[in-house]
């Protein structure tokens, strides 16, 4: 599979006028680099003999892939992972192609201690207290474990709690137990491929709903993007491109009307990406409406309450000589036949809380160095890491690299030195066969790694997509070498 797939990207490449090797001093280090090269290296290229006891809370994909880093890089490591969740490392990318009906549940489930690396110590708990002062963690099972560094890894947790009418009173993980959900999700037209389990039962409620549009019945699909920091900002849009995909293939599209119910005011955060999903929106005639975040649902009656709000002006104040702005909000009842729900986001209570969290949950650190603003032994990235942007798969293929480079300097008694620029990679999936490659930075610009124009979809990105970024994560990211 690998190599055909490498054939038709070349293929493809070659079509654009670009070789492989061109394509691999495009991508630089990059995933996509890595899994086409020949050969990989460790991040630092030289193993340090720096010591100290390393602790990593949480062993998704993140965390993994510091601990294959550091084990590379360090003559002698010592390191161990806190991680109960036994699936934590599969493929939650890959979730909206379960939801698509183009992958099965099955290709997307990683089992966490095959990506274990040798040498790393792995406690089944989760971390339940910090004391950051004294350098050490209590876990669920009641250990206390001392470290001389920590990295938080821990992701974030998904908050159906905070929509009114689902029943459910608790968040749950991606991967985890989703019990607290199932009675409500995956059945009766809501749907959600944010967890693992709900990326499965959305593709079968999407299915009775294309099915429902092929028989005649006028229908409506809505999906909707919280107000909340999410992971995966593009992935409301994508499982709506593939539902409008399989209308269309199914020939029922005309049946069917599709809204999309942001809380935000645009579609994208940089602009130049914003413009092309207003245009392939128009083209496919789906519809939005910005400034909607979802409050409410009514499972029986199939309703969905929105809180609809906007700015207007206000009284002329004197002394700063402008109008003063007056924030206005309505409730707004839609109905529906089928929704996807993007649910708030949240950082887990226990690093929200605690001396290592913040105000908002997430854990406060030096956005480009990524060591933590008040304890300078304490490292986090991935989804629970407080940055401008990067809730993503291909953000923590960066970051990794830039706290296992700055933690041996810290280790080694030097500055960390090491930057994350921002980068942030997101294949909005556009159709059954073309993807659009949003890559970007803190610049807010596009940064594509090819010379091609970032704001087309392309056949070429689907077949990356599709075929090639899950083996890059694999036998990549995991491995510390990617």
């Amino acid at each position: 599979m690998m190599k055909e797939s490498l054939g038709l990207i070349d293929a493809h490449l070659k079509e654009e006028g670009i070789s492989r090797r061109d394509a691999l001093k495009l991508f630089g280090t990059g995933g996509a680099a890595a899994l086409m090269a020949t050969g990989t290296t460790g991040c630092t290229g030289t193993s340090s003999n720096a010591k100290g006891k390393i602790l990593i809370v949480g062993g998704g994909l993140a965390g993994m892939a510091t601990a294959a880093g550091l084990t590379n890089a360090l003559s002698n490591p010592d390191i161990t992972i806190l991680e109960p969740n036994e699936l934590s490392t599969s493929y939650q990318p890959g979730q909206t192609l379960v939801g698509g009906g183009v992958w099965t549940k099955d290709q997307v489930v990683y089992k966490r201690d095959d990506f274990l690396p040798d040498g790393v110590t792995l406690i089944k708990e989760k971390a339940v207290e910090f004391d950051p002062d004294n350098n050490t963690v209590k876990t669920s099972g009641g250990k206390t474990i001392k470290y001389d560094y920590m990295i938080i890894a821990a992701g974030l947790k998904l908050d159906f709690s905070k929509i009114e009418g689902l029943g459910i009173d608790q968040s749950i993980t991606a991967t985890g137990d989703y019990s607290a959900v199932s009675k409500v999700l995956g059945k009766n037209g809501l749907a959600s491929i944010y967890y693992q389990q709900g990326s499965e039962d959305t593709w079968k409620e999407m299915q009775k709903f294309i099915a429902e549009a092929k028989s005649g019945k006028k229908v409506k699909g809505i999906f909707t993007h919280p107000n909340t920091p999410i992971k995966c900002g593009g992935a409301p849009k994508k499982i709506m491109y593939l539902t409008d995909a399989r209308l269309r293939e199914a020939g029922a599209r005309e049946n069917a009307e599709l809204t999309f119910y942001p809380n935000g005011s645009n579609m994208f955060g940089v602009k130049e990406y914003h413009d092309a999903i207003v245009n392939q929106f128009e083209a496919r005639d789906m519809k939005w409406n910005y400034r909607h975040n979802l409050v409410a649902v009514d499972p029986e009656k199939k309703i969905a309450t929105f809180n609809r709000h906007w700015e207007e002006k206000g009284e002329w104040d004197e002394d700063l000589e402008e109008y003063s702005i007056v924030p206005r909000s309505e409730k707004v009842e839609v109905p529906y036949d089928f929704m996807h729900i993007t649910p708030p986001q949240v950082a887990a209570e226990e690093i929200a809380n605690s001396p290592v969290g913040s105000g908002k949950g997430w854990v406060p650190v030096k956005k480009e160095t990524l060591q933590h603003v008040k304890y300078p032994n304490v490292f986090a990235l991935g989804d629970i890491v407080a940055v401008p942007m990067g809730k993503t798969g291909g953000s923590a293929r960066k970051q990794y690299k830039v706290v296992i480079e700055n933690l041996i300097a810290v280790m080694e008694g030097r500055e960390p030195k090491a930057e994350y620029d921002g980068y942030t990679v997101c294949p909005l999936i556009t159709s059954l066969s073309t993807v659009m490659l949003a890559e970007f930075n803190w610049t807010g610009k596009p940064t594509p790694s090819f010379p091609l124009d970032p704001t087309q979809e392309r056949w070429i990105w689907w077949l990356l997509k599709v075929y090639a970024l899950k083996p890059m994560t694999q036998y990549g990211m995991l491995s510390g070498r990617a």
